[in-house]
């Protein structure tokens, strides 16, 4: 056999799409099904080298239609070969050499009482081999590629030309380095992904709200980027998220609110107006009534303005429970809080005790919410550390705008969002469903003991609201109802 300008053209090109392909059961698949194509043989397997062992990976029959692994599903029903000089695939790892056989039939070398035994199973005969070791350019062993019964022109089995082993060798060489890269690149991935959830786990463990908020958030992005590959599918979208883009999306979901880390607790989990600071309050009423006592003793007021006092301080506090967890205080009830907080007693010798303090007055204040204004603007800052806490992580470039999206999930269409008051054209597609992601599950949480869960109809019409304001992407959030439909709503 020669081989012509065509040959080696073709495995050229062979080698130029193994080194393009990024899929790891498609990079698999392709070394294989090149190899058979080169020699024209009617078999293959190939084996990943696992844990001292020879792991099925993929195997095809042309002839009997069998194709298994290539969709990435493990062969369960074929355990792993042991690295036994025995085995003819096991002795060319071992040895790093290629095996020609020309046939099994009459060879004594090696023990085939295995490919015996599938071949009665199955009816077919296997006559010639040629195993080839894969090795990487650092001389580790990636795996084997056994190739079975070549063919001629017309379909007859006969001996593989030993002119392949060089051209099978190099192509097993290009393949396994690229796979090495490709397992490299998994690897760096890997540890991506761990990092990201080192990090989030130190954010739970900070916030009991906030562990569900970035998994559910997680979870809408990707729902919503689903669906609009689904409408890119029927001619509804001109964009689109294939696995790679979608994992980039959720990735920048899980980090959307690490910049919270910084955030003291105080505020971050803050969950009524006074929240712990309540029970102060309820000390200092004690004393007040005690105060309110010793006069009464001492002659200073009569009892009728002890039980009148008294009567009122219960009646004050029942009124700070009362708004204390409400989601937006009234007119009347901020008003109250203003009359509230010019009350006061004062002892013989001129010490004031006031009902409430500074600082107790102005949360109790708080028009809506639970924070102080300058609080909200301590809690809007997590954005801002987020950028940059992920902009001292060096991602690649594949990842490199993970940071900005991840960091941009308050801005809005309209410039009113915070902290750069971008616009439209300055947010990408991955940032407006983060937003619309992250107002949607903080609507409709559970958690939060702070607020009340808003139905899902009431927070799309929320959603509505705002993008007919200018907000929010309208196209995005009558998708994300779609999907919802679909979907029947969040589900654990």
């Amino acid at each position: 056999m020669h081989f012509t300008y065509n040959d080696f053209e073709k495995i050229l090109n062979i080698g130029i799409r193994l080194s393009t392909e990024k899929n790891r059961n498609r990079l698999l698949t392709a070394i294989l099904e090149n190899a058979m194509q080169i020699t024209n043989c009617d078999a293959s397997t190939l084996y990943l080298y696992e844990n001292d062992r020879l792991s099925f990976k993929i195997m095809k029959t042309l002839s009997m239609g069998i194709s298994r692994g290539t969709d990435g599903e493990f062969i369960d029903d074929m355990p792993p070969v042991p690295m036994n000089e025995q085995n003819i695939c096991s002795y060319a790892a071992i040895h790093r050499e290629i095996i020609n056989v020309p046939d099994v039939g009459n060879s004594s070398r090696f023990d085939f009482s295995g490919p015996k035994r599938y071949d009665a199973l199955t009816g077919y005969h296997t006559r010639s081999q040629l195993v080839i070791p894969l090795e990487n350019n650092e001389n580790e062993l990636i795996g084997v590629l056994q190739l079975i019964n070549a063919m001629d022109a017309d379909g007859t089995v006969i001996p593989f030309d030993e002119q392949y082993d060089i051209i099978i060798r190099s192509l097993g060489s290009m393949a396994a380095i690229e796979l090495t890269n490709l397992l490299h690149m998994e690897e760096m991935k890997a540890q991506l992904y761990s990092f990201v959830e080192a990090l989030t786990m130190a954010l739970d463990e900070r916030t009991p709200y906030n562990a569900s908020h970035t998994e559910h958030v997680e979870k809408y992005a990707g729902i919503l980027a689903d669906y609009i590959t689904e409408m890119y599918k029927k001619g509804r979208s001109k964009d689109f998220f294939d696995q790679d883009r979608k994992e980039k999306l959720q990735l920048a979901a899980l980090l959307h609110d690490i910049g919270k880390i910084t955030i003291p607790r105080s505020v971050m989990n803050r969950a009524t107006r006074l929240d712990h600071e309540i029970h102060m309050v309820e000390m200092r009423f004690e004393l007040l009534k005690s105060l309110y006592e010793t006069d009464m003793l001492r002659g200073r007021i009569s009892p009728e303005e002890y039980e009148k006092n008294r009567e009122e301080l219960d009646a004050e506090l029942a009124f700070i429970h009362r708004i204390d967890g409400v989601p937006f205080l009234k007119d009347e009830d901020y008003e109250h809080v203003c009359r509230l907080a010019e009350k006061y007693h004062q002892k013989e010798d001129g010490t004031v005790t006031k009902y409430l303090t500074e600082r107790e007055i102005r949360h109790l204040g708080i028009r809506r919410g639970t924070l102080s204004l300058e609080e909200r603007k301590e809690m809007e800052n997590h954005v801002v550390m987020t950028e940059k806490i992920l902009h001292k992580v060096r991602f690649n470039k594949n990842y490199s705008m993970i940071p900005a999206w991840a960091s941009s999930h308050h801005e809005f269409l309209d410039g009113s969002g915070y902290p750069k008051h971008l616009t439209r054209e300055e947010l990408a597609l991955e940032t407006r469903i983060l937003t619309i992601a992250d107002i949607y599950d903080a609507l409709t949480a559970t958690d939060r003991p702070y607020k009340k869960p808003v139905q899902q109809e009431k927070a799309l019409n929320i959603l509505r609201d705002m993008a007919n304001e200018g907000k929010l992407d309208q196209q995005l959030v009558e998708w994300l109802a779609e999907a919802l439909k679909e979907k029947g709503g969040y589900m654990e």
